[in-house]
């Protein structure tokens, strides 16, 4: 049930939509372009269908979200409602790495992950035809060590399987790493440095790679000194 808190004041009022488990996330995907059921869910993997449907009709009727049909096919989109929560789910991204920066072996999802990266390929800096980049996890499961990013002149796809592509290149890292790559806690060249992680594949691809893939739009989020970060945990 959503929470009521019984105050006229505004920011409660906000938060008996906003504070329902998932809802956040679900705008914070649709300001990231996802349109349709499927990807929404793509962005949210841990979210049931069950639960993001509900999610979304709250919204709808909440007036934040839009849902369309074309055809057989429904899309849902922000509202001018909706679009203004943009700069606030932003701000709360940029407070959440700046002061919670630790990440818990709960906290990683490789397909997250590879869907967050998948929309940030710097489409100019990729050479023409197709391009698939590999991922491997050595310390996941099988069922989801193994990633592809494939990427053509109509757009860019992670997958779970192989696309049966030639591979031009492979980052061999832990999710771990990987994440934190993203996000802009450890540099390219530093993993790379380690060992902790391995480049395979073309050697022209190999130096391209960090041009390619960008990072979060929240990496360049300045970090607290580190002093003042011990003092918070």
């Amino acid at each position: 049930m959503p929470s009521h808190y019984g105050q006229f004041c505004p920011v409660a009022k906000a938060m008996e939509l906003l504070d329902e488990r998932w809802t956040l996330l679900v705008v914070r995907e649709l300001m990231m372009g996802s349109r349709h059921f499927n990807a929404l869910r793509r962005g949210v993997p841990k979210m049931s269908p069950a639960l993001l449907s509900k999610r979304l009709q709250t919204l709808v009727r909440a007036g934040v979200v839009e849902r369309w049909e074309d055809g057989n096919r429904v899309s849902y989109r922000l509202t001018e409602s909706g679009r203004e929560l943009e700069p606030i789910v932003e701000a709360l991204g940029r407070w959440g790495m700046r002061w919670i920066s630790e990440l818990g072996d709960e906290d990683l999802d490789p397909h997250l992950l590879l869907w967050d990266m998948h929309r940030g390929i710097d489409m100019e800096a990729v050479p023409d035809g197709r391009t698939v980049i590999g991922f491997v996890f050595p310390e996941m499961p099988s069922t989801c060590r193994r990633w592809w990013i494939v990427i053509t002149a109509d757009g860019v796809d992670a997958c779970d399987f192989d696309p049966g592509h030639p591979v031009r290149v492979t980052v061999e890292t832990s999710l771990r790493t990987m994440t934190r790559i993203w996000r802009g806690d450890l540099p390219w060249s530093a993993a790379l440095r380690s060992g902790d992680l391995v480049l395979h594949g073309e050697p022209q691809a190999r130096r391209a790679l960090p041009r390619w893939l960008k990072l979060s739009s929240l990496a360049p989020t300045p970090r607290p000194p580190l002093a003042d970060a011990v003092l918070t945990r």
